[in-house]
């Protein structure tokens, strides 16, 4: 999805050339035919080829790649999946990250405390 995004439309032939060590022809194929029956991307014929295009945007599929990942590996548990990343980053967080991530926090609090109308 990933070289779909960045290349735009692309053969077969063209993902596997952008997969480093990447599978075989076959299996890529099968990959991208994978993608199709799920809706992620479609193809058109043109010539001979089959040309492939992202038909989800790339946050959509950033959403819902984070949502599995949250639901498989931290047992749905978003703090979880947050402390992990942030405690194996390499990477310093800025002040500026910081605040952002601290007014994100606080205007959570806020909406979770607001009462419901009725």
């Amino acid at each position: 999805m990933d070289l779909l995004f960045g290349n735009g439309p692309s053969t077969a032939a063209q993902v596997m050339d952008g997969l480093p060590d990447g599978p075989g022809y076959s299996a890529v194929r099968t990959l991208l035919r994978i993608l199709e029956e799920k809706g992620r991307i479609r193809h058109e014929k043109v010539g001979p080829r089959f040309v492939y295009h992202a038909i989800t945007s790339k946050s959509e599929v950033a959403e819902k790649v984070l949502k599995h990942t949250v639901s498989t590996f931290f047992k749905g548990s978003v703090s979880a999946a947050v402390i992990a990343l942030l405690d194996s980053s390499d990477e310093s967080l800025s002040d500026s990250d910081l605040e952002r991530l601290e007014g994100f926090i606080e205007s959570r609090r806020q909406s979770v405390s607001e009462p419901v109308p009725k």
